[in-house]
């Protein structure tokens, strides 16, 4: 049998899944054991001991100067702009990307702008944003917007405006106008490739959101690593990104969920 051929059963999928985390988990604990044996006092690979117990005053004892929880804080801050962010993109993408797909006449007046804000490096506008939106909130949700948008929307034109023109002179046949045919033909057809697309951008909207806590915040996930980096404490930046790494798996989980179950159809494919 070839290897092409071979299917792994999902249980079977799971623990190939599993084998690569683990021998990085193992392979973590041999160098960490070694390096503190020959320097007990080593920051660069904290024992999990160690990371237990700085998380331990984190997570469960409450900041004398904040009066709050500081991990707790951390994510609730950054899970609010990532999600007004993600909110914001989910909405203009559907406005944006749906008249560009299915009005010719806007995707060719429109479509070479939103090529031309994709292209731009979003990093690159984060001083132009600060100094537009000031230090608080909406410069950093601006530079998540900024970042995943223009990518949405473009993926979603393109997907809308390959629909078969069957479909579309079928619908016209049956006296369908130019809204039933965004509403009925393109926007089913539509909701699982955008569902996608965000499942795509979860990657880059993490680095943007991460980029922008560093510079400028008092709090979130990215504030806290690189607030804690100069002190080269290392116990805390590792499980911080564990922590990143299992919100952004978490939220992949769940938007392969919705679209699942809410447009089974589009994944007949899949099982």
């Amino acid at each position: 049998m070839r290897w092409v051929n071979i299917r792994p059963s999902r249980n079977g999928a799971m623990l190939l899944g599993a084998i690569p985390l683990l021998a990085i988990l193992v392979t973590y604990l041999f160098a960490s054991a070694a390096r503190h044996a020959d320097n007990p006092s080593d920051k660069l690979l904290p024992t999990p001991g160690a990371m237990v117990s700085a998380m331990h005053r984190l997570i469960a004892q409450v900041d004398p100067l904040s009066g709050n929880m500081l991990f707790w804080m951390d994510t609730a801050a950054s899970l609010q702009r990532l999600g007004i962010a993600l909110g914001i993109c989910t909405l203009s993408t559907l406005l944006v990307g749906m008249v560009l797909g299915v009005l010719p006449v806007a995707r060719a007046t429109l479509g070479g702008l939103v090529t031309a804000i994709a292209v731009i490096p979003p990093i690159a506008l984060l001083p132009i944003l600060f100094i537009v939106f000031g230090l608080g909130e909406t410069a950093k949700v601006a530079l998540i917007v900024i970042g995943v948008a223009p990518f949405l929307i473009r993926d979603l034109a393109d997907h809308v405006a390959r629909i078969p023109q069957e479909q579309l002179v079928k619908a016209q046949t049956l006296g369908a106008s130019s809204w039933q045919l965004a509403l009925r033909v393109a926007l089913p057809q539509a909701m699982p490739r955008l569902i996608a697309g965000l499942r795509l951008s979860l990657g880059p909207a993490w680095v943007y959101l991460i980029s922008a806590e560093a510079i400028a915040s008092d709090a979130g996930l990215g504030y806290r690593i690189f607030l804690v980096r100069r002190y080269l404490s290392m116990d805390v930046i590792i499980p911080y990104v564990a922590w990143i790494s299992l919100l952004a798996i978490a939220m992949d989980v769940a938007l392969a969920q919705l679209s699942r179950r809410g447009f089974a159809w589009a994944h007949r494919s899949d099982r």
